[in-house]
């Protein structure tokens, strides 16, 4: 939410407009050029970083006071990735998550052409386009790795990625709407049939600058028989830089693991923008 910005005050406009008047009158007489000092240009991009990282947490030592997209370099996105110690129970790392976007057969139905189809809304289109991709967030213009877990007929895809900063924000404008504009649709196309999906706001830890939860319910049938597909979608916001979590299958959606995730991976983010590596999970965290 954009803080309202306070009213401007009748005296200090005049006394803005007489300080103008008096730098006008001194820059003709001196017939220099006057600008802004590196240090001033370096005090109002921090104020400003400052500004976005307050939407949370207001504190001056977070990392996101500091952190610029170009600080989140490949290796950085690539260490600050979770891993199975970070989630717990008997998840197992798979090679290549990024061919989920084109086949995730889990038994015998494949989730990625189950949730494949078209919507009468373009929000919710994105939303279903993305939910095995790595764009949910749009496309990153900076650093970017990903990783992929399956536990029997879950997975959990997670990204860290850095993005232009005002496309960020829109994007988690956007997902903050979802529950509303798109709390239930039909997909239809496909070797699926109709299927009806269902988006509902879930809770996430405090963490980051600003963050949202999601999750979302697709009801169909594949081979002629039931299928319901329950997806958590998580996200968190450290300036200009994100973690993705998407994490569920046709058992359900474990909200611990999606919050381990999203508890741990903050964290991993946070260290690598602070400009050191992330040790090792232990096992059996809490």
């Amino acid at each position: 939410m954009t803080t309202p910005r306070p009213l401007v005050r009748p005296a200090r406009v005049l006394a803005a407009a007489l300080a103008a008047g008096t730098l006008f009158a001194t820059a003709a007489c001196s017939g220099s050029d006057s600008s802004a000092s590196p240090e001033a240009d370096a005090s109002s991009t921090v104020a400003e970083r400052g500004v976005a990282a307050q939407t949370t947490s207001p504190s001056a030592s977070s990392p996101s006071a500091s952190a610029s997209p170009s600080d989140l370099s490949e290796e950085g996105a690539r260490n600050a990735l979770i891993t199975p110690a970070d989630i717990e129970d008997d998840w197992t790392q798979v090679r290549n998550p990024s061919e989920w976007r084109d086949s995730l057969l889990v038994g015998s139905v494949d989730v990625a052409a189950f949730v494949d189809g078209q919507s009468d809304t373009q929000d919710c289109q994105r939303l279903t386009d993305a939910l095995f991709d790595e764009t949910l967030l749009g496309k990153p213009t900076g650093a970017s790795a990903v990783t992929g877990f399956q536990q029997g007929d879950s997975r959990l895809l997670y990204q860290v990625a850095a993005y232009d900063k005002a496309d960020l924000d829109d994007s988690m404008q956007w997902l903050s709407e979802l529950p509303d504009t798109c709390d239930q649709f039909t997909l239809t196309g496909g070797d699926a049939g109709e299927r009806t999906v269902q988006v509902i706001e879930t809770s996430l830890p405090q963490v980051g600058d600003n963050r949202q939860g999601l999750t979302v319910t697709v009801k169909g049938e594949s081979n002629g028989d039931p299928v319901t597909l329950s997806l958590d979608v998580a996200v968190v916001q450290i300036g200009a830089d994100a973690i993705t979590v998407t994490n569920g299958g046709l058992e359900g959606a474990d909200h611990d693991t999606t919050s381990a995730a999203v508890e741990q991976g903050t964290q991993r983010l946070q260290e690598v923008l602070a400009g050191r590596t992330p040790s090792p999970t232990p096992s059996g965290i809490n």
